[in-house]
């Protein structure tokens, strides 16, 4: 009885020495031109804010009781619906346990009692000790989140290391570089009013260029990955400038950026938005640039014969799929972020026009406009690079043959 099999896929041969030569160069040059931008846009003499009261200092207690009472409406946010100023509104107070202090009672947000504030819960105060007469004075300042938070991050950690092992502990200690990027170099740095771009561009660089390799190891494949991300930030870079200044986005939409502006008096908002809009693509270009890396390698090893072009249209038939379920994560993704504008503006009920037109609805569709313009040229770009370096490379002795 004849019968017949195949060799199991390989992988294709190492790619030639010289073209793993000019990888490793391009990659250097790359690295090198993040870690300038790093310096040249390195923060100095970082502007902070201050309380104005010398000693004021955060404490944490329990909430032992909390209850109403009438008081003058005196806030902007206790305005009706119709635009009119009440005489008085209910107000809440909160009785806490300090810890080590004894009891003392607070004025409470309404929107925080309204959200759910009651016996039992760990809570943060600013106290202000007395000074020139002023009795010593108690602040609300919000719930104390350390021990949900902690746990939150540690049942996170090992689900990933379960699951991910060798890499989801890279992957981890990758999250932590891009966490130390953005505190040490990224916001110290838009504080000072450094270039956003090259400051995006360059930590964002720099910090794929370890977390990477770091994450999938050193080879050809992560090489491509890598050198798409790149392409896929500077596409980014120039999206986002046009965009934000064709929409003369200046990033005041919310109480945050005013609040920076004036304890800082100069920072430039419009450089934070196109900063967040390089560090927010970030992740989404790795995600797609790995997956069509992987794609054409995986091709090549299951057709040993296969050319570029057979290469490139089987690498960016997973592209296409991919590329259509991100947009779909990156639209809602924002879209979730401004649920809370989305609402305001519902309740006013602004026409659909005026709506798109507002600033902050307008930040997030320039976003993901941005992000997906960025996913469509990263993945034709990627899968690209991909086949021609896979297809320079030698078919491996006895790859694809038939035996009977």
């Amino acid at each position: 009885m004849e019968h017949s099999h195949q060799h199991a896929a390989e992988p294709p041969a190492p790619l030639p020495r010289r073209t793993r030569d000019v990888l490793t160069a391009v990659v250097l040059a790359v690295l090198v031109v993040a870690a300038a931008g790093i310096v040249a846009t390195w923060p100095r003499d970082v502007p902070s804010a201050s309380t104005g009261y010398v000693g004021a200092q955060t404490v944490r207690g329990e909430v032992t009781g909390t209850r109403m009472h009438t008081c003058r409406a005196e806030l902007a946010e206790e305005r009706l619906p119709d635009g009119t100023m009440p005489e008085t509104v209910q107000c809440p107070d909160a009785t806490v346990a300090v810890d080590g202090a004894g009891i003392v009672t607070v004025p409470v947000p309404a929107a925080v009692f309204h959200g759910g504030l009651g016996p039992g819960d760990r809570v943060a105060l600013t106290r202000y000790p007395a000074e020139a007469g002023a009795a010593e004075a108690y602040v609300w300042e919000d719930f104390d989140r350390r021990l949900p938070l902690a746990v939150v991050l540690v049942v996170f950690v090992l689900f990933t290391v379960l699951v991910g092992r060798r890499r989801g502990v890279a992957a981890l200690v990758g999250l932590g570089l891009g966490g130390a990027a953005i505190a040490f170099h990224v916001v110290p740095a838009l504080l000072t009013e450094q270039n956003a771009v090259v400051v995006g561009l360059s930590s964002s660089t720099a910090v794929m260029g370890v977390v990477i390799y770091l994450t999938h190891g050193l080879s050809a494949r992560t090489t491509v990955a890598y050198l798409g991300t790149v392409a896929g930030l500077l596409v980014t870079a120039v999206a986002a400038v046009l965009a934000v200044d064709g929409s003369h986005l200046a990033g005041l939409d919310d109480e945050s950026s005013y609040t920076v502006t004036v304890l800082t008096g100069a920072v430039d908002l419009r450089g934070v938005v196109l900063a967040g809009t390089l560090v927010a693509a970030l992740g989404l270009l790795n995600d797609v640039t790995i997956t069509q890396a992987a794609a054409v390698w995986e091709v090549r090893a299951a057709a040993p014969h296969a050319g570029f072009r057979d290469l490139f249209a089987a690498g960016m038939r997973v592209g296409r799929d991919h590329l259509a379920s991100t947009v779909y994560t990156v639209t809602f993704a924002y879209a979730g972020a401004a649920l809370p504008t989305l609402l305001l503006v519902r309740l006013y009920d602004q026409p659909a026009g005026q709506l798109l037109n507002s600033s902050a609805i307008a930040e997030e569709l320039v976003r993901s406009a941005v992000g997906g313009i960025a996913l469509a040229v990263t993945v034709p770009v990627t899968t690209a690079l991909a086949a021609a370096l896979v297809a320079r490379s030698p078919v491996a002795p006895g790859a694809g043959e038939v035996t009977r």
